[in-house]
């Protein structure tokens, strides 16, 4: 017997078995929360969803763009969305409109749902139908179906895209990355058994919903009963009030989250402030690993779990899994987090390899189908039968250790940036001749973006107005946080730029060129 696997299948579950118990506890005192709600209501929400998506005359396979910060609307979207067939396209809503505005023409979305805080950014973005996600443009959109009323049937297909999730690569533009809900359910299924998800789990959504869709974890939480706090922003003290609050026993998030956390439980140890979750929380983090002092502060300050894992969106994300075995019971907190600051080992179903160049290679059954339109992108990154990660990394026993990114991508605070898309954009003003764009190892963001720029003759430009020229025309995530100014960039006897050597002076004395 063959069932398709698909997303549905998490909600449904929890609907069944955990109908009474509460779902999701939505950010409070924001236009638009829904509050707390139970798992039926939640299932009926999304069902509400689909329904009304019936009667736009979305069809099954049409593209949802969403545009938001975490919220439950955002989690009813996965299921009201991606669990009737259509696919959702999360968008990072710190882009620019320009940039929002591309994602949306080119997956094709005919519906583009987005927070109020963005309204004037995506005000002049075409799209067919368009909805404030703050409970009066929206509200008959996720009004809740009545039990037993059908949404339009969808067969049901593993093979079918979930969500196309839109990362910056190589190119200053980024490319789509399918996942079909075949990879969205096997590595949800993989990503909370290696964690350890059970129906007592309480999780904080420290982690972007819009990032390859919570890294699998709202669909893991979900499918067990656990309960989900929606947390909108970033803040370390609410964090911990958070903790303390709802009982919450997991998260996931960049290494930034963990210096926010570090930051506020240091104010709370002076002003004599219990430190909540002691033997109870465990934080699963990747996009880079923090230094192995913060992982060492993470388990003894707080008395918290650190997981790291690796991935990419294009493996759904999961690829390696680095928590504690019990084989080291017996070692320093020192050397535990050393230990703890490599990538890890292959999770079940994955296979690493190295090529002969150095760059990590990985399959398994939760590597994307292709990117969205880009056939030749996909043939490269799928070439052999194996993905190509474009990070540099070595085979330490089972564990695998990224060393070198061997893709132009800047991975700061969590967020990937394509050093390319920065050069275009300082390329833009008139005082630049040369630029090359680089990251630099930083104690808070893991790594931060430092321009390296050749003026043109009688230019006279600062700093602060190169770094301000690119704040204005992308993210201000992707702006340079420092600029250095060069006589001349050394180049191959191509002409071609090595940016491992220029970034050889910034990473000097450190065992890793990534952060």
């Amino acid at each position: 017997m063959r069932v398709a696997l698909t997303v549905a299948d998490f909600l449904n579950r929890g609907a069944l078995v955990y109908g009474s118990r509460v779902a999701v506890i939505d950010e409070p005192g924001v236009s638009g929360s829904l509050g707390a709600m139970t798992y039926t209501e939640l299932e009926a929400r999304a069902r509400g969803m689909a329904r009304g998506l019936d009667h736009l005359n979305v069809a099954a396979g049409e593209r949802v763009a969403i545009v938001s910060p975490n919220s439950a609307r955002f989690l009813t979207s996965y299921f009201g969305v991606s669990g009737f067939g259509r696919i959702l396209v999360p968008i990072n809503f710190r882009l620019t409109s320009a940039e929002m505005a591309y994602i949306v023409e080119h997956s094709g979305a005919s519906v583009l749902l987005y927070d109020p805080d963005v309204s004037d950014v995506v005000a002049d973005i075409p799209v067919a139908h368009r909805f404030a996600l703050d409970g009066i443009d929206d509200a008959e959109l996720f009004a809740p179906a009545a039990a037993g009323a059908p949404a339009r049937e969808w067969a049901g297909d593993e093979d079918a895209s979930c969500s196309v999730n839109y990362t910056s690569g190589t190119t200053a533009r980024p490319k789509g990355v399918q996942l079909t809900h075949r990879n969205c359910w096997i590595n949800a299924v993989t990503f909370g058994w290696h964690t350890g998800v059970s129906d007592r789990d309480v999780l904080l959504h420290t982690l972007p919903m819009f990032h390859c869709n919570g890294w699998g974890m709202p669909y893991a939480v979900t499918g067990m009963g656990g309960t989900h706090v929606v947390q909108r922003k970033i803040d370390g003290e609410q964090i911990l009030s958070r903790v303390e609050q709802h009982g919450v026993t997991l998260m996931c998030g960049a290494p930034a989250v963990v210096a926010a956390i570090l930051d506020a439980a240091s104010v709370r140890v002076r002003e004599g402030r219990l430190i909540p979750g002691a033997g109870t929380v465990r934080i699963v983090v990747a996009g880079a690993p923090p230094p192995s002092k913060a992982i060492e502060r993470v388990e003894t300050e707080l008395g918290w779990e650190f997981v790291q894992i690796y991935g990419l969106t294009e493996t759904s994300p999961l690829l390696t899994i680095n928590r504690a075995p019990s084989e080291w019971s017996g070692i320093t907190a020192e050397e535990r987090a050393q230990r703890l600051s490599r990538a890890g080992v292959p999770a079940v179903g994955v296979q690493i390899a190295i090529s002969d160049e150095g760059e990590v290679l990985a399959r398994a059954n939760h590597v994307f189908a292709g990117y969205w339109e880009q056939p030749e992108e996909t043939a490269a990154a799928l070439e052999g039968g194996w993905f190509h990660t474009g990070d540099g990394g070595y085979v330490d026993g089972a564990y695998l250790v990224i060393s070198d990114r061997k893709k132009d991508v800047i991975i700061t605070g969590g967020e990937n940036v394509s050093s390319i898309e920065v050069e275009d954009c300082l390329y833009r003003h008139p005082a630049v001749a040369e630029v090359a764009v680089i990251g630099v190892p930083h104690d808070k963001w893991g790594e931060t973006i430092k321009a390296l720029v050749v003026l043109r003759p009688d230019y006279d430009v600062s700093e602060g107005d190169l770094i301000a020229h690119c704040r204005e025309h992308m993210a201000h995530f992707k702006a340079p946080t420092s600029v250095e100014f060069r006589a001349a960039l050394d180049r191959t006897a191509t002409g071609k730029l090595q940016k491992y050597k220029l970034r050889q002076a910034y990473w000097s004395g450190r065992e890793r060129t990534v952060n």
